[in-house]
């Protein structure tokens, strides 16, 4: 696959750096150059020679989008951003590739098929299911449903590493139940669908093996990092956030069904073994 012909938006952020390194030759822009909020601004860019738009900017803040601020950065990014490059996807005929989340779910069901109705808890969850409705329309378009991302930049992983490292004992919550999706793993699943030409549509994409909580997760990384997994203590979600204010209610079932992606063919790796890969380089 040619990647001069790949546009990343989001080119900054976890999967942008990944898919940037998948794709060293493909196009990106900065705020000054394209400004994806502002319909004017992606209608009036130079879209020539692209032929498919990886979409991987969000606004990913879950309980900043539920003040008065976050709610309206939340919705121009996850749903005004997304209909204005689903508008010149269609005017160009480019393929859109955009990333979703479970959040667009209450956690209810499972496991999660692509075809569930959206039921979101949050303001973060309802701009998400508005994007995906923008790229949904569009006959050219990927969706890939994720969970609990991980790669470089600040994250889940390393933070429990810090604490880790610190010798801090911490309270995690073990009422939410999901597999960790690495980066890698998101663009191999990417890059598979865009190189078999697989059907267009919505693909849930996270890394396999057994479900877990945040805290089961927790105890593997300070195993991994030869500290103390005893130490690390469950809490629910609702004992969690208790006395705190502006905190958006959490999906507690993320587990999405992979067997569509790997009716593709799609070999899904197991999130245990890319988490132990991922501390063993974070440690050195």
């Amino acid at each position: 696959m040619d990647s001069s012909r790949i546009f990343i938006v989001g080119a900054n952020g976890q999967l942008g750096t990944a898919l940037r390194t998948q794709y060293p030759e493909a196009r990106s822009a900065d705020i000054s150059e394209l400004d994806i909020t502002n319909r004017e601004s992606v209608e009036q860019f130079d879209w020539t020679g692209v032929e498919i738009i990886l979409n991987a900017a969000a606004f990913t803040n879950v309980d900043g989008a539920e003040t008065d601020e976050g709610r309206i950065a939340a919705w121009n990014v996850n749903a005004c951003a997304v209909a204005n490059l689903a508008r010149v996807a269609q005017a160009h005929n480019i393929t859109l590739v955009h990333i979703s989340s479970d959040y667009v779910f209450d956690g209810t069901t499972e496991p999660h098929l692509e075809a569930e109705s959206f039921s979101p808890l949050s303001v973060y969850g309802a701009s998400k299911a508005a994007g995906d409705i923008a790229v949904s329309l569009l006959e050219k378009h990927y969706i890939l449903r994720t969970t609990w991302v991980i790669g470089e930049g600040k994250n889940f992983v390393r933070t429990m590493l810090g604490l880790a490292e610190k010798g801090i004992s911490p309270t995690v919550v073990a009422d939410q139940i999901g597999r960790l999706t690495f980066t890698s793993e998101l663009v191999r699943a990417i890059d598979h669908l865009l190189t078999r030409q697989a059907p267009y549509g919505t693909y849930n994409v996270t890394n396999d093996g057994h479900l877990a909580s945040w805290a089961d997760i927790t105890r593997q990384i300070f195993a991994l990092a030869k500290h103390d997994e005893l130490s690390v203590t469950d809490t629910t979600t609702a004992d969690y956030f208790a006395g705190k204010e502006g905190v958006a209610p959490r999906p507690l079932g993320s587990d999405m069904s992979l067997e569509k992606l790997q009716a593709t063919g799609f070999k899904s790796n197991d999130w245990q073994e890319a988490l132990r890969s991922y501390v063993e380089k974070e440690l050195g």
